[in-house]
């Protein structure tokens, strides 16, 4: 990551995510505010993170970044591409807000909308896609403030917990996203 992705209004910052970060990143993931709201539900570990970094972020398909509060440098969660196709140009979106104070004051808008242009402009990518649980109302949301478009809707295409779930697929295109933050 060489740009400073900051934004001043909602008082974060992205840092790349360091093998420093797992007991944290494996705690939030395992918390139930973020657990509930990921289509892969399983319990995280901290082997399993390490394997995740080895696998996945070291070899470049993945780039994660830790969401951090301006002035006190406080982690708040995390914002990632994944499955990155240098192909044709695409990364799948995630993002979790670990510290439950932080959840539902605009700070998941400003990490995608910081991610993006990390994702357009540095890895110079045409587009940038997600996947949500169709009863997350908030987080689509959010994703639509940020930039992404709905673009399809999957009935009942996950099974989580014996119950099937639906799904909303949306994706940012290069050039068709909301104006870069001021740094």
């Amino acid at each position: 990551m060489k740009g400073i992705y900051r934004d001043e209004e909602a008082g974060i910052y992205l840092r790349l995510m360091t093998r420093e970060d797992t007991d944290l990143i494996v705690a939030w993931r395992n918390s139930d505010g973020v657990r509930r709201n990921f289509i892969y539900q399983e319990a995280f570990t901290r082997e399993g993170h390490e394997e995740w970094i080895r696998t996945q972020i070291e070899p470049g398909h993945v780039v994660q970044t830790i969401i951090c509060e301006l002035g006190t440098d406080r982690p708040l969660g995390s914002v990632y591409i994944r499955d990155i196709d240098r192909k044709n140009s695409k990364a799948e979106y995630g993002i979790f807000i670990g510290e439950a104070y932080a959840r539902g004051r605009g700070i998941g808008t400003a990490a995608a909308k910081l991610m993006l242009c990390y994702c357009f402009e540095e890895e110079r990518l045409h587009r940038v896609y997600l996947r949500a649980l169709a009863e997350n109302g908030q987080a689509i949301r959010s994703y639509e403030k940020a930039g992404f478009v709905r673009e399809g809707y999957l009935r009942e295409d996950v099974c989580i917990d014996g119950r099937y779930r639906d799904i909303v697929w949306m994706a940012a295109v290069a050039g068709q996203q909301p104006e870069r933050l001021p740094k």
